[in-house]
């Protein structure tokens, strides 16, 4: 029987091995058609994925595919403990950030050759495929497209009496109209927007627009203290001018959906993936929308690019079933329709295709809003080095340090460079 999806099937992790040593994989089974399927993911992710699962074993009686999830904080150290200790899940949900370092360490399966065969994922586009290679090697399988955006609650805007995020804005007239809305608000305690400078995706969007990036091709920082210092003054500006929420309530956002300034109420706007779009509106009453990030300027790049919103990699040791399952998710009608675009716009053509007129007013959001920025997205970053998970940890305490006044944006930049420097020389 297929073990039901709760927070309580969570195993109990201690300290991250983020130094993941090394690596074989995980176990055999003895019974090899139980399989394992870690991911990250709100309970709404777990509700689809378990919907998914029911679906699959109707196609394969024989297989039971037994899942666990846990939030984005807590998953990375979580699965690097297992797969340290040689216990890693057969089905791995996998970010574009962790692949390079994970597969380059002899954890992943090299899907290579199941491409055409058990892994129907010829129309996917080279681009969409390529995601998932690590040196010219497959070892994650696209589960959907996204991209960095802006979610807002237009009536709480409207309530306030301020014009609510669109495209084409400038990061000064958004700050400008958070400013705007606090004067303004319906009720106190609620600000126009929560705060980015601890969001590792939003200080990279910025930095693109910038003409920086975060990591260059040969896994170095793309960016310099004064570039650093610049975005965590950009944020202190917005907490001074009360445009944003103050440190005390972004110390709670745990980078998760459930303590997410906007779901918690105290913010009108937030900054997430595009492919979150559908938890963030099963967990929010008001009805919210889409916008890209503001710009530099109304002629400047966007700074967005098109990304696996994750890919679903198989770990070393994992049976033949296990690509199977991971070719039924994105490959097959039923598992495709169980999932929706919860975790992505699929990548498939003609799943895409399958799954649009079923879609809800929330997905055809999300796919709307690929759309919109595909003309002006740029390409895909670099891969992150071997580390640059801790770093994104860094990052959100270091603007942390800057709310609560222990820091300056100064010495912020000047830390983060050093810190994010010390861990990439590591790894």
């Amino acid at each position: 029987m297929t073990v039901s999806v709760t927070r309580r099937s969570l195993l109990q992790g201690g300290a991250a091995a983020l130094a993941l040593g090394t690596l074989g994989g995980g176990m055999a089974f003895a019974q090899a058609q139980r399989l394992r399927f870690l991911w990250w993911g709100s309970q709404e992710r777990a509700d689809r994925t378990q919907v998914a699962i029911t679906a699959y074993k109707s196609v394969a009686p024989e297989t039971e595919i037994v899942g666990e999830f846990a939030g984005w904080s807590d998953y990375w150290p979580r699965l690097a403990t297992q797969v340290a200790g040689r216990n890693a899940p057969d089905l791995i949900q996998m970010d574009y950030r962790y692949i390079f370092e994970y597969a380059r360490r002899g954890a992943l399966k090299d899907l290579s050759g199941e491409v055409g065969k058990g892994l129907k994922i010829e129309d996917f586009g080279q681009a969409n495929i390529d995601s998932g290679k690590v040196d010219g090697k497959l070892y994650g399988v696209n589960l959907g497209v996204n991209s960095s955006s802006m979610v807002y609650d237009a009536a709480v805007w409207e309530k306030a009496k301020t014009e609510a995020p669109k495209a084409g804005m400038t990061w000064e007239e958004l700050a400008d109209l958070g400013e705007a809305f606090a004067k303004n608000r319906a009720r106190p305690g609620v600000f126009a927007l929560a705060d980015a400078g601890g969001v590792e995706p939003s200080f990279e969007l910025w930095l693109r627009q910038n003409g920086k990036a975060l990591y260059t091709a040969d896994g170095k920082l793309g960016y310099e203290p004064a570039d650093a210092e610049k975005w965590f003054a950009l944020w202190d500006d917005m907490r001074k001018r009360k445009a944003c929420v103050p440190a005390d309530i972004q110390a709670l956002d745990q980078l998760n959906i459930e303590t997410n300034a906007i779901t918690t109420g105290k913010a009108a706007t937030a900054f997430m993936h595009s492919n979150q779009f559908v938890g963030y509106q099963k967990l929010n009453k008001g009805k919210l929308a889409l916008a890209p990030y503001p710009r530099l300027s109304a002629s400047a790049p966007s700074g967005h690019y098109l990304k696996p919103s994750m890919l679903i990699s198989l770990s070393a040791n994992a049976p033949e079933q296990a690509v199977a399952f991971a070719n039924f998710l994105v490959a097959s009608p039923d598992g495709v329709k169980a999932l929706g675009t919860e975790r992505g716009v699929p990548a498939s053509e003609s799943m895409r295709a399958l799954l649009v007129p079923q879609l809800s007013e929330v997905e055809k959001a999300m796919v709307d809003y690929i759309a919109l920025i595909t003309p002006d997205v740029g390409a895909l970053p670099p891969s992150p080095p071997p580390g640059a998970g801790e770093v994104a940890f860094v990052q959100k305490r270091i603007n942390e340090e800057v709310g609560f006044g222990r820091k300056t944006p100064k010495q912020a930049g000047e830390d983060l460079v050093t810190e994010a420097s010390a861990i990439l020389k590591r790894g």
